[in-house]
């Protein structure tokens, strides 16, 4: 074999190489991304209405939720392990909140999500538009996304077992 020949060999065995291994690569990377668990629950029902006070008062005496200074959270049990809790919260907000803006409708739905981080990342990729950055709190994440419609979804990664040691101590109870 001639140097031309063997130097051609060893430029096409590497080209194939990196082409294999990028290929690789990228079915490892899809695999992980179609995995990924996206909203895996409901983790909160906020809207706006005239008079919050009031409408917790309403709800707590009409249909027995047992409402506290943020509204209401409902207790349940996971169904990948019912040893343990998840919460959903229900709050009613003044009209003129802006915390779902930049939406300009009356409510805002925050979705139960896990590995938030490698969820806004894929996102990203498809064009969805983020509000904010994500924001850790003791009892999870956060970060707030734009659907198709522009309605502000809240995405939350939940940390259970404190947002329940919150709600201890702010002296709420859960409605079950």
């Amino acid at each position: 074999m001639n140097k031309t020949t063997s130097i051609a060999l060893v430029i096409a065995v590497s080209f194939l190489s990196g082409f294999a291994f990028r290929t690789a690569l990228s079915i490892s990377q899809n695999r992980g991304i179609q995995n990924l668990k996206k909203v895996t629950g409901i983790g909160g029902i906020f809207f706006k209405c005239k008079d919050p006070a009031k409408m917790r008062e309403w709800y707590k005496t009409h249909l027995g939720l047992k409402t506290n200074k943020y509204g209401a959270v409902f207790e349940w049990r996971q169904g990948t392990d019912s040893s343990k809790k998840g919460f959903t919260q229900w709050s009613p907000f003044s009209e003129k909140t802006k915390y779902f803006e930049p939406s300009t409708k009356d409510y805002m739905i925050n979705y139960r999500v896990e590995n938030l981080v490698a969820l806004v990342d894929e996102l990203k990729k498809n064009g969805v538009t983020i509000v904010d950055t994500i924001e850790a709190v003791e009892y999870g994440k956060f970060v707030h996304i734009l659907d198709v419609e522009g309605n502000k979804l809240e995405l939350w990664e939940s940390n259970d077992i404190e947002f329940e040691k919150l709600g201890k101590q702010i002296g709420a109870e859960t409605t079950k």
